[in-house]
Order: C-alpha cells, then structure tokens, then sequence
C-alpha cells in the first residue's frame, strides 16, 4: 500500500470515527479540550482518550513524545480499541495498548497501584518479588506480566530505578554519610550502592557528593524545580487559612508540617530556594523507622501538594480568553491548586467543612487532633501527628461540636482507609473515583469532587454544587445582579473550561 492510499484509509477511518460520536465517562471528548490536553503531554490524560492522526494514520496516547500533530490532523477515540475500528494504527513510541484504562490495565490497576506503593516502601529492598507477588494475591509470572503492560518495565527494575534516584538525590542535596545514603536509599550493602552508582554515572558517590552543594548538619535537604511562573504567595495564604492547628505551620514564606510515613517521624519545612526556580524542603527526622527513611515518599507527597508539575502556560492557554476566567488569571499568573500532603487527611478536612465555614472546620479539626494525635517533640505550633485512619475509626468524636451525620461519615471513612477498601490514588477516571467516594454515607458530589481536586490531583475536577463558585458566575452575568446561577448552569458553563476546571474553580474561589 502506498502512501496515498495509506492517507485516503486513515481519513476514512477518521470519517468513521467522527460519525461513531463516541464518549467516555472518564473524559467527555470535546475536540478542542482533548487538543490542549495533548499539547500539554500532561500525564493526568493519559488513558482518558486517544489521539488518531489522518495523516499518518496512527493513534496515540496524549503523552505520546513525538511531535505535536495540527489540530486539523486529528481526532479523538474514546478507547484504543475504537481507534482501531477506525482505521488506525497503534504507535510504536508511547504503546497505546499500555495506557491506563486500556482493557489489560482496568481489571488490574489496582494492584499495580498497590504493588508500586509496596515497592516503594521498601518490598524488593530486602524481600524477594514471589514475596511480593504472593502479599498481592498473585504468582510471580503474572505480577511481572502486569508490570511490563502496566508500567513497561519488572518490579526489580522499577525497585532498582527508585533505589538509584532516591541514592543519586540524597548525595546531590544532602550531607547525609553515604553509609546512610545507601541505607536511605534501600540498598543492602555499600558495594552495591557504590556499584550501582558507578554503572549508572560513570562516577563514584563521592564524586558527586564533592561536585555537589550539598550542606552539612543533620537536616536533610531536598530542592524541587516548577515551571514559571509559580504564585507560591497565593498557594501560601490558601494553606494558612486551612492549616490544622498542631500539625501544620504556615507564614508568607514558608510551610512547616509533621509526618509519620513508614514508620518514619519528624517535620517537613518547605521555602522558596534561594536561587533558581524551586522550593526547598527541609526534612528533620525525631524518630526513623524500621525501613529506610521513605525520600521519595515524601518528595511525591511535596510535588503534589505544591502542584508542581502544571503546566502553567498550557491552563493559561486554554483559559485565558473565558470571561470569567481570564482576567482573574492575567491577575495571578502561576496559579497552583494546593494540593494535600496526605489524602485520609484531607478527606477528613473536606467532611468538616461540609456546610460550615473554614474556621469553623479548622477549629474542630484542631480539636480532634488535640484529642486523637500522636504527640511529638517538633515545637514551633508543630507538635502532633494526625490521627491515623485506623485511631479515628474506633474514636468516640463526641463532645468536639460535630453532628451525629458527620460523625458517622467520619467514622465511614475512617473505617474505609483503616481496612484498605478505600484509598487516595487517582483511578482511570475521575468519575470513577467520584462513584467510589459517594458510595460512603454523607459524602456527596461536592466533598468528591473537592477531595479528588486536592488529594488526588484530578485537574478536571470540579465541585459545581458549590455556593461560592456558583456567586462568582452569577456576579459575572450582566442580569441578575449577582444572583448565584444553578448548579445546572455552572455545569453548563465550565464545559468550556475542561479539561482545567480544577483550575478554574480556584480561580473563582480565591481571585
């Protein structure tokens, strides 16, 4: 077949598509916002829908690394399976059979999920992968089949990547001894880090460490880069204004927290660096636990509470020319949706804020962890841990001013997270999510689609029953007068802004 002929099939195929008129739950195909989603490569989309190109005939997944194709070029599946009924190819570059949500990935995402959580806690550290595979249910063989479909590589090699990374980040940023380095990082023996480090750097660990400006003390030190421009300022006064009292400290120019990840205890502070575009974290550790002190744990915990892998100049893009949104973008350029440290955490914080004001909720978070949180010698208003999922399942939450409804819900959740049928990463879609969280009693579509934006990261979320956002768009519209519109209109109006609605909602909320 030549090429002419290749290109009157794909533009078939495409015609075909189109006319299909197919939609996801996961991720409605509207063209444009499928486009900007693509010219991002922003992970988030991947497996929400497939981009097929007319003239190369070929599908691909929205993070695929090749060149961004013209808008007029292409179109947009539901599935990669609908791509190829019509007409298309699958790329051999980003392997859209790999993507999540695809048929080999959605009965099993679950626990690739969990696999990689136990991966990253240290489960190929020191045990062997049929240990792994037989805590998850599964046989060797096939833990390391869902591996290479999933993420496209074995769970040693992933364990061997994290290892190496987390290693490489603690000699660069750190004055940690390099005996700790290896410990911190999961390795067994200092022959194998040196070994490690040698194969994939060409160096040894003390090269890097005199190359690097690594400062000395106990505090551990880690630098993380943001594409510009970055509103830290703004994502700040959000925090302070929901910080819980105890465990968390926020000024203009820093925010202080506690942690107890794996064991491990101690207080995370983080400020912008002092040159570059980057935050700084210092970690201190008042008490290390049975595993290695969990680096990237934290890190990841970080990233996404700062929000620090958007793409700035994509949302604005996309946004800059609404109305109503883009000229309270032009006024805060860099918007960031905070995030959360921890997911059971702000889960909790958004059931308390159910129909009470933010100080309101605030004060009885700070009541529950007085009452319930593990006490720690951190000092300077950060002196507790939250209280586990497990500890406030059994808890009697009487006496600290909520109602029997939400102490119920609380206990729901609680007991959820406790059990493990319930967690905080992201699943295919966002509405699955949705159903998973409102499946619990007193958790609506507001509070899901609130915890989804935060806690999961989910940048199309969008609680569009909320009061505030339904004000700003009514003091928008010329009739009216500022009377709040519908849940159904604002439904209606942030189609436009898919797939950033998260960021549109904090645009409303907060400019």
């Amino acid at each position: 077949m030549d090429m002419s002929d290749f290109g009157e099939r794909a533009t078939e195929g495409r015609s075909r598509l189109l006319a299909m008129n197919m939609t996801v739950p996961a991720f409605p195909l509207d063209p444009d916002a499928c486009y900007r989603a693509m010219q991002a490569k922003d992970a988030r989309f991947d497996g929400r829908f497939f981009v097929c190109v007319s003239t190369t005939g070929i599908y691909c997944r929205p993070v695929c690394p090749a060149r961004v194709p013209k808008r007029e070029n292409c179109s947009f599946a539901a599935s990669a399976a609908a791509a190829e009924a019509a007409g298309f190819r699958s790329c051999l570059r980003c392997r859209p059979e790999t993507a999540p949500g695809t048929p080999a990935w959605a009965g099993t995402a679950a626990t690739v999920s969990r696999a990689l959580r136990l991966i990253e806690e240290g489960a190929l550290d020191e045990g062997r992968l049929e240990d792994l595979a037989a805590r998850l249910g599964l046989g060797e063989r096939q833990l390391r089949r869902l591996f290479l479909a999933h993420v496209g590589a074995g769970p040693q090699a992933v364990a061997a990547n994290r290892r190496l990374l987390t290693a490489k980040q603690l000699i660069s940023d750190t004055a940690m001894p390099l005996s700790e380095v290896a410990h911190a990082a999961g390795y067994q023996s200092l022959r194998r880090f040196n070994d490690a480090i040698r194969t994939a750097y060409g160096v040894a660990p003390t090269d890097i460490r005199r190359a690097s400006d690594a400062q000395a003390g106990g505090t551990i030190r880690l630098r993380f880069g943001y594409r510009p421009p970055f509103d830290f300022p703004r994502i700040l006064a959000y925090l302070a204004a929901r910080a819980i009292p105890g465990v968390e400290r926020v000024d203009g120019k820093s925010y202080a927290r506690s942690f107890a990840i794996g064991g491990a205890k101690g207080i995370v502070n983080v400020t912008p660096a002092a040159s570059g575009q980057a935050l700084e974290a210092r970690i201190t550790v008042l008490e290390a636990g049975p595993r290695a002190l969990p680096i990237r744990a934290i890190a990841a915990r970080l990233r996404r509470l700062f929000d620090l892998d958007a793409e700035p100049s994509a949302i604005a893009a996309a946004l800059s020319r609404d109305p109503l949104i883009g000229p309270r973008l032009k006024r805060a350029a860099g918007l960031r949706v905070p995030g959360a440290f921890d997911g059971f955490e702000l889960a909790v914080r958004a059931v308390l804020g159910q129909q009470i004001s933010v100080k309101g909720a605030t004060t009885i978070a700070g009541r529950i962890v007085t009452a319930f949180g593990e006490e720690i010698s951190g000092g300077e208003g950060v002196e507790r841990l939250f209280p586990t999922a497990k500890a406030l399942a059994r808890a009697d939450l009487s006496g600290l001013g909520l109602t029997g409804g939400r102490i119920a819900t609380l206990t729901a959740l609680s007991g959820a997270v406790a059990a493990g049928t319930l967690d905080f990463t992201p699943r295919e879609s966002l509405e699955a999510k949705i159903a998973e969280l409102t499946a619990l009693p007193g958790i609506g579509a507001w509070t899901a689609h609130y915890i989804s934006l935060r806690a999961l990261g989910e940048p199309d979320a969008f609680p569009a029953s909320d009061l505030g956002l339904r004000k700003a768009a009514g003091l928008h519209k010329a009739e009216g007068g500022g009377t709040p519109v519908s849940t159904a209109e604002l439904e209606t109006m942030s189609q436009a802004w898919r797939p950033w609605r998260g960021y549109a909602a904090l645009a409303l909320w907060t400019i």
